[in-house]
Parts: C-alpha cells; sequence; structure tokens
C-alpha cells in the first residue's frame, strides 16, 4: 500500500533548498573570484553554467513554494 500524501512541510523543505542552493552559489562566487585567474577556462566555464543552473533551480523552489500556497487556499 503506498503511503499517503504528506506535503505539511513541503514549504519548508523547499526553502531549506533554497538556502542551500544560495549558499552554493555564493561559495562558487567566491571561489571565482580567488582563484579565477588559476583556473583553466573550461574550469571557469563549468563553474558558471553550475551557477546558471543555480539560480534556475532556484526559481523552480520558489515556482513550487508559490504552488504549495495556493494548494492550501
Amino acid at each position: 500500500m503506498p503511503k499517503p500524501d504528506d506535503r505539511s512541510d513541503n514549504v519548508e523543505r523547499l526553502q531549506e533548498h533554497i538556502e542551500d542552493t544560495y549558499e552554493n552559489l555564493d561559495d562558487a562566487e567566491d571561489a571565482l573570484a580567488a582563484h579565477k585567474h588559476d583556473m583553466r577556462d573550461d574550469q571557469v566555464d563549468a563553474i558558471e553554467d553550475k551557477n546558471r543552473r543555480r539560480r534556475e533551480a532556484i526559481e523552480g523552489f520558489r515556482d513550487e513554494i508559490e504552488d504549495e500556497a495556493h494548494r492550501g487556499e
């Protein structure tokens, strides 16, 4: 028998994902600022691409939070 769908903590969990993702984004930007001159171009590109995906993920998390807010109305 499948477990019941418990969404009671979804907003809190999504908010934690946003905070963690911002922390990773900030850490990566700090690393780039400090060490970009020591990195190969492909390494810089990879970090910049990852940060772009992190920003997109944050927007997705925010959309999910909004959906959850409307679900509870």
